[in-house]
């Protein structure tokens, strides 16, 4: 793991490169919003939450701030940031396998301009943001898992009318709260959520969630911390 070390401290590493592409970049391009706004199109098309600008940034923030607040090194906290941002958009062509089409489409949208080893970094943290095929196989990819499957809100609903009818819709409906905090002295990493149980069960959410759940905690491994789950103040995990 590389960590940040004080300017000035004696056998200090060199300040490590920064990071050839960031969160501004992609953010400014018109071809990559396109691709988040179509997979987003797609998803609401299949009746799924959403999936996308929201997301996209919010995920992109969390990375971000998971890397920096464990002590990673500022390239790594920005590429973490990109990844994050782009990890839904092969959702524009279909649910299936999103995750490794995205990783090509994101090759082809960053591969003039990202570094060969930045890119590659980025790649393989979109690649393996997924539970079913996907595994945290490295600290930005471990980041980016985290940061997603801690978004979990009514906000990302777009049935309200029709919440009871899935399973899934009723869950985030009935989390009022979400926020995944990351302590750099106990190193953990906790999500805590406020549900509202007269909508929706804590048992239906381990119903849906608990093979993101594992995949988080196998992320938090990854970056030498401990994962953490409570729910209305109750630890559980």
């Amino acid at each position: 793991m590389t960590r940040l070390s004080e300017p000035g401290e004696p056998g200090s590493a060199p300040e490590a490169p920064a990071a050839s592409v960031t969160l501004a970049d992609v953010q400014a391009d018109p071809e990559l919003s396109l691709f988040i706004s179509s997979a987003d199109r797609v998803m609401e098309g299949m009746g799924f939450t959403e999936h996308g600008f929201r997301h996209a940034n919010l995920v992109a923030s969390i990375s971000y701030q998971v890397l920096h607040r464990l002590g990673y090194s500022e390239r790594e906290a920005d590429l973490a940031c990109v990844a994050g941002y782009l990890h839904d958009v092969g959702n524009m062509l279909t649910r299936e396998s999103h995750a490794q089409t995205g990783a090509v489409l994101v090759y082809q949208a960053l591969k003039d301009r990202a570094a060969g080893n930045d890119l590659a970094a980025i790649m393989a943290a979109v690649a393996n943001h997924e539970e079913d095929q996907g595994y945290a196989v490295s600290p930005i990819s471990a980041a980016v898992i985290l940061a997603d499957k801690s978004d979990v809100h009514r906000s990302r609903v777009r049935r309200s009318g029709q919440v009871d009818i899935d399973i899934h819709d009723r869950v985030n409906s009935a989390v009022e709260q979400s926020f995944l905090r990351v302590d750099s002295e106990a190193r953990t990493v906790t999500l805590e959520l406020t549900i509202d149980t007269g909508m929706s069960q804590v048992m239906e959410y381990f119903e849906i969630f608990l093979g993101r759940m594992q995949m988080c905690r196998h992320a938090a491994e990854r970056l030498d911390a401990r994962f953490r789950l409570t729910i209305n103040g109750a630890e559980l995990a």
